[in-house]
């Protein structure tokens, strides 16, 4: 979720960590920064356009052993944040591509619902509205060497769909010469031709969802599968939202994470599906409570269970040691901002990272994160 903005570096609190309730700048009696969240990055409250956090995330996923990133995508209109997550969206996939990752999109369609009730664009202008969005999708994304394809075919996840309905996707994708895959939400499916389906954390209701229940759902996702449907395995941490709290709307319901087990057991029975690709959700949406990014409250956990199902067999691999360096190289840049001796250092110890070279970054690190300490 490339969509958050920090005071630091945007000038402001941007509404992910505020959802117009909470109040970053206040800190608690223990220091602990007010956001929309029941959890905190390892790393604080941080900007999704700021250079030094895609640095040290693409590295992070990079050392986990994850292989792309799922970026969701509102369209290009300057209408609420969603020019904001565009411009973000380009200067992520600059730093993914330098990892060496690939990437995809998936489109929230709902972003069109909001435009039209926001008087962006009239009812009318919907469809021609998508199919220009689609076209520039077709020409800056999928043409990308580094975007997902599965058979050749760039895939494009479709959250929902929200907005559109069944007779519109032909129109939408008529023209494109280089159709995507859509994949959408199990209990859409039918509302796009020969669609195929990725999984998301099962909440509904406000209801507390036991092991048992999401369990049935992914195996209903599977045996879809199975009948050649194409799916996308989905494997996730917990669920557990701050929007009641903030004011926002009720809660969607609760997913706990039995201290580790649900993220176990959901990629499990993920690697022993036909799927042919696993996303897990998420990689930071705080406000959903679904992370997998180190975080103050289950720190590299994650990170490093992928580190160990994944890395093994590769020529390439990294230690869980090496998962602390992308944090030490952006807690450095955020200490040693603007100093010229030291940041040419630090700008080669990236370099070592990016070319896996972490035991030569690691010694240019070392020589500085005393500093860190003795904050």
């Amino acid at each position: 979720m490339p969509w958050y903005a920090s005071k630091s570096v945007s000038g402001q609190w941007g509404w992910h960590w505020t959802m117009d309730h909470f109040k970053p700048d206040n800190l608690g009696s223990k220091g602990k920064r007010e956001l929309a969240s029941h959890y905190r990055p390892l790393i604080g409250a941080y900007d999704s356009n700021d250079p030094d956090l895609l640095e040290c995330q693409v590295l992070l996923m990079k050392f986990a052993g994850i292989n792309g990133v799922i970026i969701d995508w509102y369209g290009t209109e300057n209408f609420r944040d969603y020019a904001t997550i565009h411009r973000n969206s380009l200067s992520l996939i600059k730093y993914i591509k330098k990892a060496g990752l690939n990437f995809a999109i998936c489109y929230e369609d709902q972003s069109v619902k909001h435009m039209i009730n926001g008087g962006k664009i009239k009812k009318a202008q919907e469809l021609a509205y998508a199919k220009k969005e689609f076209q520039w999708m077709e020409q800056n994304f999928f043409a990308d060497p580094a975007y997902m394809k599965i058979k050749e075919k760039p895939i494009l996840l479709i959250f929902g769909p929200q907005h559109f309905k069944k007779d519109q996707w032909a129109h939408i994708l008529s023209g494109l010469s280089n159709k995507p895959q859509l994949f959408t939400l199990p209990h859409l499916k039918d509302q796009i031709n020969n669609a195929g389906t990725f999984g998301w954390p099962p909440v509904h209701g406000g209801k507390n969802i036991s092991p048992k229940v999401w369990q049935q759902y992914l195996q209903s996702l599977y045996t879809k599968d199975e009948q050649n449907e194409s799916t996308i395995a989905s494997v996730f941490p917990q669920f557990h939202d701050i929007y009641q709290q903030a004011g926002v709307h009720k809660s969607y319901g609760y997913l706990g994470s039995q201290k580790g087990k649900t993220f176990d057991q959901t990629l499990e029975v993920a690697l022993k599906s036909n799927s042919e690709l696993i996303q897990i959700a998420t990689w930071n949406d705080y406000g959903e409570g679904t992370m997998i990014e180190p975080t103050k409250e289950f720190t590299y956990r994650y990170l490093e269970r992928l580190q160990s199902l994944f890395l093994n067999n590769k020529k390439i691999s990294y230690t869980p040691s090496d998962l602390r360096l992308p944090i030490n190289l952006y807690q450095l840049r955020k200490h040693y901002e603007g100093n010229k001796e030291i940041t040419p250092q630090l700008n080669r110890a990236s370099k070592l990272l990016f070319e896996s070279k972490v035991q030569g970054a690691n010694k240019i690190l070392l020589r500085y994160i005393p500093a860190l300490s003795q904050k």
